[in-house]
């Protein structure tokens, strides 16, 4: 009961921070028929170990309560990646010196940062079709991300991405 209600809480407050996903996906595909999946096995995530992991396991969890299931011989493979950006800071303070007399004058400005730049995360979830050698859908995720979190924090912030992510998948036609 105390690690629901720890997950709980820190689902809170991480969704605090907006998760932005954006979608795309073949037009002509059937999404019917796949029901099946895998990763594929040379996978650079560009996560660390226990990110990748964390991330898995959410994908699963989420991927077996819409009705797929994990399979040697998938219908469709699971790529990932992804790449940590800083946001260039946004919050500045402007301080200035000026002086002048008669016709002539002259002025010193300087803008100085308030707070820290805000580390973010990209991350693609692509769905590929291997016998068609076909992309067939895509999620790109975007949101904040803190690398000295606790592994609560980071496991409940990838929980919170593969939701938003998957709650489009399969797309309505």
């Amino acid at each position: 009961m105390r690690f629901l209600i720890i997950t709980l809480l820190a689902l809170i407050i991480v969704s605090c921070a907006p998760i932005r996903v954006n979608y795309d996906y073949d037009k002509g595909t059937n999404f019917q028929q796949y029901k099946t999946y895998n990763y594929y096995s040379e996978m650079e995530t560009g996560l660390s170990e226990l990110d990748t992991k964390r991330l898995l396991d959410a994908l699963d969890s989420k991927m077996t309560v819409k009705g797929f299931s994990l399979s040697d011989t998938p219908d469709f493979f699971i790529d990932i990646k992804s790449r940590e950006y800083q946001e260039s800071q946004r919050q500045s303070v402007g301080v200035g010196l000026g002086g002048g007399g008669g016709n002539v004058g002259g002025g010193i400005s300087i803008g100085l940062p308030i707070g820290q730049a805000n580390v973010n995360r990209q991350i693609t979830i692509d769905f590929v079709d291997e016998n068609k050698k076909q992309l067939f859908w895509q999620a790109v995720s975007e949101s904040n991300f803190n690398p000295n979190g606790t592994p609560e924090k980071r496991e409940a912030r990838l929980n919170a991405i593969v939701e938003k992510v998957l709650m489009q998948y399969p797309p309505k036609t």
